[in-house]
């Protein structure tokens, strides 16, 4: 199947961009002595999770409880980065059989987990470092969650989580790595603090795709988050310093071409994300500007653009989002599609 006869609006991605993507996160964080556990929430798919393990991953993070069941059943390693609150996702979290981790940022928490384990539950703590979207300052109140996990017969606590959504993507090289650099360095106090007094808290997992070569460079860290890098978009070609290939893009066809400086595409808000104050870039229409048109239509406006009936891609604003829009993704090499990637 040729690229340019898939129906539009469709999710493609260029392998040699992807792979090339893969193999540069890889060796960098392998020179650097770091693991490499990608968030699968990127891209909600065990293909681009299989190729990210065999490249040397060593599991991946999921967001939610249906990620992490979904990659723990295709029997991968996986650490969920989010901090559950119920019975019923507790319950569903010990009934894994493969090798799962969770974290927690509050007692009630490590009482939900105890209840439900019937064996051995690795546990992180989430710090939070500044953002105050999850996890527990970086105070005592760090330390004494630790001894309620020492505390019960299941947990085994493992290390910390500590990651920063603003780090990641901080507009310029420079004041990414100033703001990165003081947040984790709220966590090496917690994880110097724990070791003193007798806890294996070596593990401190975090990082992201935004700040990877700043991240790989602390010591203390020793496995990292990233989970953009494979497929990447245009905010993390806007913040700078972040050079990875535009792997995907979603492909759209022009459908009207009435009026001048104007075309429409068969891609809106169903086809990309809508969560950015900018739209997405059209890969060679670059001076064009994407414009809302409703759920299924976007303008594209500029003084050279599509021709009606052309197929467009485009660089998504969010690839996390976007991926989730769609059913498959086409994965192809030259215009030739060579495999599909369902969810």
């Amino acid at each position: 199947m040729k690229i340019s006869s898939l129906p539009t609006p469709a999710l493609a991605v260029d392998l040699d961009l992807f792979e090339a993507n893969i193999q540069k996160m890889q060796a960098a964080c392998s020179q650097a002595g770091k693991m490499l556990r990608p968030h699968a929430k990127a891209h909600k798919r065990i293909a681009i999770a299989r190729r990210q393990r065999e490249a040397g991953a060593v599991g991946v993070c999921c967001a939610t409880l249906a990620e992490l069941e979904t990659f723990s059943n295709a029997g991968f390693s996986v650490l969920l980065t989010t901090p559950v609150a119920s019975s019923v996702k507790a319950d569903r979290v010990a009934a894994l059989s493969g090798d799962v981790t969770v974290v927690v940022d509050h007692p009630f928490q490590v009482a939900l987990y105890e209840a439900s384990a019937t064996g051995p539950l690795h546990v992180l703590v989430d710090l939070d470092i500044g953002d105050h979207r999850t996890g527990i300052p970086c105070d005592e109140r760090a330390i004494d969650l630790v001894h309620a996990i020492a505390s019960t017969k299941h947990l085994r606590f493992g290390g910390l989580q500590a990651y920063s959504v603003s780090g990641s993507h901080t507009d310029g090289h420079d004041a990414r790595r100033a703001h990165s650099t003081q947040a984790i360095s709220r966590a090496i106090e917690v994880q110097r603090e724990l070791l003193r007094l007798g806890f294996d808290a070596t593990r401190l997992t975090g990082g992201s795709t935004g700040t990877w070569d700043i991240d790989i460079a602390i010591p203390e860290l020793t496995e990292m988050q990233a989970g953009s890098y494979p497929l990447m978009d245009v905010a993390y070609r806007k913040i700078g310093g972040v050079p990875f290939g535009p792997a995907m893009t979603v492909l759209a066809t022009v459908v009207s071409a009435s009026h001048v400086g104007r075309v429409t595409v068969d891609a809106g808000f169903k086809a990309f994300s809508t969560d950015r104050p900018f739209g997405p870039s059209a890969v060679k229409y670059a001076d064009a500007t994407w414009q809302w048109a409703g759920d299924e239509h976007g303008f594209l406006l500029g003084s050279e653009l599509p021709s009606l009936g052309e197929q467009v891609a485009f660089i998504p604003p969010h690839c996390d989002p976007t991926v989730n829009l769609h059913q498959s993704v086409y994965a192809y090499r030259g215009d030739e599609v060579v495999e599909v990637w369902p969810r």
